[in-house]
């Protein structure tokens, strides 16, 4: 009996065409993460304590209308310790250091290690953010 049979070739054809494109891991700087914003039907990526999730499964949530687009695209980790979407959590400077993070309270902490473990969980890491002009930024 062949495995060739009709029903097996339509099951490996649907296969084939979800599977979704290999993720390549990649260093990010926050001018070069901020066209990850979900515009134009680009993946949503976002930025927590320096690694890079591809949250683009949940872009319903982190894509444009969602309740938390501020984040698509940039830093999000003193947002998400804050517990808040607003504008004034990101970091206006993309060309400046990174956010250090140092005035979180333990409180604070603890949300935001709450968040990055969900993220974990549920979305890829595609790559890591650094600072512009660090020796591992990608060059322009």
């Amino acid at each position: 009996m062949s495995i060739a049979t009709p029903i097996n070739l339509v099951l490996l054809s649907l296969f084939v065409v979800t599977e979704p494109p290999p993720v390549v891991f990649r260093v990010f700087t926050p001018t070069t993460l901020l066209e990850f914003n979900g515009q134009d039907d680009k993946p949503v990526y976002l930025a927590v304590r320096g690694r890079v999730f591809d949250v683009t499964p949940g872009r319903n949530f982190y894509g444009p209308g969602g309740p938390y687009e501020n984040f698509a695209g940039r830093d999000a980790s003193r947002g998400l310790a804050h517990q808040s979407f607003d504008l004034e959590m990101l970091t206006e400077d993309l060309k400046g250091p990174l956010d250090d993070l140092k005035d979180l309270d333990a409180d604070q902490l603890e949300n935001l290690q709450g968040w990055e473990e969900r993220f974990l969980e549920k979305y890829l890491v595609v790559g890591k953010l650094v600072a512009e002009g660090d020796a591992e930024a990608p060059k322009s």
